[in-house]
């Protein structure tokens, strides 16, 4: 429920916040807003309560919100009023660049609400990021997949694109989402370019994690009960040098030569408390043993740097357009079957799920600013029924001085609230499905 909750709040800021840049360019203009709501209000409403011209209120349904003004066509499809002549106090009635405003205002305030936030956030918890300096200062480990699509254990990560990021998380993207990957191996530089299919292949099973730090010294963290290194003695603490007599520095590297062993018996050398015994202990049909190895959270190779309000500014306008530059580097992925990226795309339901189960205002306030900067890309695409669709017709009323008729406006609008809601339904019907298998499971 916590998660939910986290999501709910997030959604609710966002939405006020948006729509209230839609409001206040409407007013300016002296434009009547008929009703402005907190969700979608599809037959009815949970709240609703008329101040002056406007109706405020709360939809049952958690999928956006809405401001309607008079003399316009949007999401309530309402063209009953566009039938009398046009009044003074209409969206239709004002010049093309003051309806552009009105339309924009909403990602206006998306922009200004990430950089607001941003610079409140570094200038009180700190400017936070995981050093990928850091991360792979004994190279990187990569799971079957990783190998699979050329990667090797020990690599580490140059450049993306001739790019070079110093964030971990940002690395994964650019490696996800960019063509040429500079790596260094053993003091050899080479080039790896992922295929499509490669990255489909990442994406549907390890996704982000298919990058990890190598462990090095591999020191027994836990044990697991009626293993088969349980039954030949290994314990917590112990610290394993050889398999067969062969020495390893790297956790990869015993993976490996276990994989070699599957189904057989093999000799173990530990140092237990300063003294070297060799265990018998047989590899399973999976190449494991059942253990698990002491590793370093990835909070352990975070930087933290402490901004003032005059240094969290200019960073955080610069964090915004970086989101943004993801945000569409990411649709074009999407935009690509074959690498099965449209698969990924997450409802509230599904995102809900991945939040943490506890209220970390830190955490809120950074993915409600990462949010923010999506929600503004994501109403900058020229789709009839977003504001970028109102915004592209009005840019070309502006350069053609020609503009749709109202017939035509009305089957766009309603044409693009069909793609909308059909695919609103394709990915919650998706993650609802998830969760509900999930809970069966």
């Amino acid at each position: 429920m916590i998660q939910f909750g986290q999501i709910l709040f997030i959604l609710s800021v966002l939405v006020i916040l948006h729509e209230f840049g839609h409001y206040i360019a409407a007013k300016i203009f002296k434009v009547r807003v008929e009703k402005f709501y907190l969700f979608m209000d599809a037959g009815f409403s949970l709240l609703k309560k008329k101040i002056g011209e406007t109706e405020w209120g709360i939809g049952w349904l958690p999928i956006g919100g809405y401001v309607k003004l008079s003399g316009m066509i949007d999401e309530s499809m309402d063209t009953e009023q566009m039938k009398g002549e046009p009044q003074p106090w209409e969206f239709r009635s004002k010049p093309a660049w003051q309806r552009l405003i009105i339309m924009l205002g909403g990602i206006i305030v998306n922009i200004l609400l990430a950089w607001f936030i941003y610079t409140m956030v570094y200038s009180t918890y700190g400017q936070k990021y995981i050093s990928m300096e850091k991360f792979q200062e004994n190279g990187l480990a990569f799971g079957e997949i990783g190998q699979k699509v050329g990667f090797r254990n020990g690599d580490k990560i140059i450049s993306v694109d001739g790019i070079s990021q110093p964030r971990y998380n940002r690395t994964v993207l650019n490696a996800l989402l960019g063509d040429k990957i500079e790596i260094d191996r053993n003091g050899e530089k080479k080039i790896l370019v992922l295929s499509d299919a490669d990255k489909a292949e990442i994406l549907g099973t390890e996704g982000k994690d298919f990058i990890n730090p190598r462990i090095k010294t591999v020191i027994v963290d836990s044990v697991a009960p009626n293993s088969t290194a349980a039954k030949a003695g290994l314990t917590k603490g112990d610290h394993l040098l050889a398999l067969n007599g062969k020495r390893f520095d790297f956790f990869d590297q015993l993976k490996e030569e276990l994989k070699l062993n599957k189904n057989k018996n093999v000799a173990l050398t530990v140092d237990r408390n300063g003294q070297e015994t060799t265990l018998t202990t047989q590899v399973d049909k999976d190449g494991k043993i059942g253990f698990f190895p002491t590793t370093k959270d990835k909070m352990d190779y975070e930087i933290v740097n402490k901004l003032s309000i005059g240094q969290a500014l200019p960073e955080a306008v610069k964090e915004s357009w970086q989101l943004l530059v993801y945000n569409v580097k990411q649709f074009k992925l999407i935009l690509r079957p074959a690498t099965e990226a449209y698969k990924h795309v997450k409802s509230p339901v599904g995102i809900a799920r991945i939040l943490p189960d506890t209220w970390n205002w830190e955490f809120i306030w950074n993915f409600t600013a990462l949010f923010s900067i999506g929600l503004a890309f994501m109403n900058l695409l020229p789709i009839p029924g977003l504001d970028g669709g109102h915004a592209l017709f009005t840019i070309v009323e502006m350069i053609t001085g020609k503009t749709l008729s109202e017939k035509a406006m009305g089957y766009v609008q309603t044409g693009g609230m069909i793609i909308l809601l059909s695919l609103m339904a394709l990915t919650f019907g998706k993650d609802i499905y998830q969760l509900i298998a999930d809970k069966l499971l």
